[in-house]
């Protein structure tokens, strides 16, 4: 394809979301293949990058400027969806993390955290970024408990 119809990265090697300038996360075919609607999935055919800005329509964006937008997405995600599970391998919720921010000691988190580990999370297919969800659930329990 011509260079001229190619957005070039940032001078910094970036990619930011075409629509709120958000730092995109850079995702194979796994999360592709699961959860982009398969009417609009060949817009993506190998990579993309993610937008994990909760309030930004733009799921998935790529160097051709051609957008996936949220609602062309198989089922709600997190964040841009609060009611769906933070982690797509194991359900676990943001109730369930602001249940265990109420509670002497994180438990479940800690049970996460050791299934992240296992051969049962399949964070590379099942995550709408392709990534271990535990950095979001650390940083969401973290907010909790300051809150508090």
């Amino acid at each position: 394809m011509n260079k001229a119809f190619v957005r070039e990265p940032d001078a910094d090697g970036r990619v930011l979301c075409p629509r709120c300038g958000t730092l995109g996360i850079a995702v194979g075919t796994g999360p592709l293949d699961t959860h982009i609607i398969e009417s609009v999935r060949s817009r993506m055919p190998d990579s993309a990058w993610y937008c994990s800005h909760a309030e930004c329509e733009v799921a998935y964006f790529n160097m051709f400027e051609q957008i996936v937008f949220v609602k062309e997405l198989r089922t709600s995600v997190y964040p841009y969806d609060m009611n769906a599970p933070i982690c797509a391998c194991f359900g676990f919720t943001w109730e369930d993390v602001d249940a265990e921010s109420r509670a002497d000691t994180p438990l479940r988190i800690r049970e996460l955290l050791t299934k992240s580990k296992s051969p049962d999370a399949r964070c590379q297919l099942l995550a709408v970024d392709g990534q271990c969800c535990i950095r979001d659930v650390q940083q969401l329990y973290m907010k909790l408990r300051g809150s508090l």
